[in-house]
């Protein structure tokens, strides 16, 4: 496996073994989620559960949700992928599918959810807050009557553990769900390194919340797809590993198929299939019993440093999910215009990079007027330059017109001195005459022009 991911490195193949996966993928119908009634129940409009996968509600009319059930028999391991989960593939939830996200945990008799993204990201809900706040401690879902409650917190640099109680209000029985949430995985991205993401997998199996003795687990991203699918393929394929004894049997382009037969378009970058190869090789030394390899992982994650704070809020008003005020009243929260299958993936790569080329505008709505007009000058200052340079005797002849007609004003004004005052003057003098008698500038401005002749010129002030 070693020598595969060097030649595979080494030559640049990343991008043709992403295309092969995605020709050689399933294409299995999803005609359910496509139906008017469960259009709001959908983040993107291009990731849908197929009809054979999908997790069916028990308790409700509708028993869609975006959620798929991925089942590896070999490595005893099923997963809930939803818009915004692994194992069982679920989408990030919207405001109003958050009493059906914790009526799925419920009756899948789920232990654990993964979740592998921000609520906000680059300004944009990814996901609806769908657990409470430590401020807030609790939340009712009143649609599907469940009662969620924060037990405790574990903030670490990247990541943190929550332990919350769900309570199914009709009959009063109390569960523990474990919520392990990666807090620095960009969107179409990849972690700070294979020993960060290494560390926080081994904690979460370290629970002991992926076992058979639990419902499947649920790991989520936005889409339920991308990072969602990069945390079970890595984990799928260190527990083959571990089953095996042998890890060079894994085949992790043979089990990625397997998933997609499950999922639409789980992993969607080549940056995403290789940082995975990187991480089963990292992560196939972690199941050898050498306590050390961990220890090692734990140090180069630095999970113990002040974590990253969140991103800055976006200029509308954060959507939470619907609580006991609001639950169930909403229409579906506000669907993305592009989805994350492979068919868009391109497209979204053009439309991060054509948001981050635009620069917010000033808030001055006079500086590119101003720094128009200093141009302008500049410009002009330099042509007249060139001119001088380019014509001097033209130049020349400008200078002596200008001197000549500099000293016939002198004259003029020398004149009005010795005599009365110039029209200019007489005709400022007028408009001036409804300020208030008495006021020391109307004194100095009506004042008669000196008699001696040594007096300085006359200047009438405004």
């Amino acid at each position: 496996m070693d020598q595969e991911f060097e030649d595979i490195d080494s030559e640049g193949r990343w991008q043709k073994l992403y295309l092969e996966i995605r020709s050689q993928s399933h294409e299995c119908s999803y005609k359910v989620a496509k139906y008017p009634e469960n259009r709001n129940r959908n983040r993107y409009r291009d990731v849908s559960p197929f009809d054979h996968s999908r997790v069916k509600l028990e308790s409700t009319d509708n028993d869609y949700i975006n959620a798929s059930l991925v089942v590896m028999e070999e490595a005893q391991r099923s997963y809930i992928l939803t818009q915004a989960s692994p194992r069982l593939f679920i989408q990030g939830p919207l405001r109003n599918t958050c009493g059906h996200f914790w009526l799925m945990i419920w009756e899948q008799k789920t232990k654990a959810i993964v979740m592998l993204n921000r609520v906000i990201e680059k300004g944009s809900e990814k996901c609806a807050q769908y657990w409470p706040t430590a401020e807030e401690r609790e939340m009712a879902f009143r649609d599907t009557r469940f009662l969620l409650t924060l037990l405790s917190e574990d903030i670490k640099s990247y990541y943190t553990t929550r332990v919350l109680e769900l309570q199914n209000i009709s009959t009063g029985e109390k569960r523990e769900i474990y919520h392990f949430h990666y807090t620095t995985w960009p969107d179409f991205g990849v972690p700070d390194s294979p020993a960060s993401f290494l560390n926080f997998l081994f904690k979460v199996r370290e629970s002991g919340a992926l076992g058979r003795d639990h419902g499947p687990a649920v790991v989520h991203c936005s889409a339920g797809i991308g990072r969602s699918g990069t945390f079970s393929l890595v984990d799928a394929c260190v527990v083959l590993m571990d089953k095996r004894k042998d890890p060079s049997s894994v085949d992790i382009k043979s089990t990625l198929l397997d998933m997609r037969k499950h999922r639409m378009g789980l992993i969607q970058t080549p940056d995403q299939l290789r940082f995975s190869f990187m991480a089963v090789l990292e992560g196939s030394k972690g199941i050898k019993g050498d306590s050390s390899v961990q220890n090692r992982w734990r140090e180069l994650s630095r999970e113990d440093q002040e974590p990253i704070l969140e991103s800055p809020p976006s200029t509308q008003p954060q959507a939470r999910c619907p609580t006991e005020r609001c639950n169930g009243s909403q229409r579906g929260g506000q669907q993305e215009e592009e989805g994350t299958t492979d068919r868009t993936t391109e497209h979204r790569h053009h439309l991060h990079a054509r948001s981050r080329s635009r620069t917010a505008a000033p808030h001055n709505s006079c500086l590119p007027i101003i720094l128009f007009s200093q141009q302008a000058t500049q410009r002009r200052q330099h042509l007249q330059i060139r001119h001088s340079q380019d014509n001097p005797k033209q130049a020349q002849d400008k200078r002596l017109r200008e001197e000549e007609k500099k000293g016939e004003n002198q004259r003029l004004l020398t004149t009005s001195t010795c005599g009365r005052a110039p029209a200019a003057a007489h005709l400022q003098l007028r408009q001036h005459s409804h300020l208030r008698q008495g006021s020391p500038a109307l004194s100095n401005l009506c004042a008669p022009p000196p008699s001696t002749a040594s007096s300085p010129l006359l200047s009438v002030q405004p």
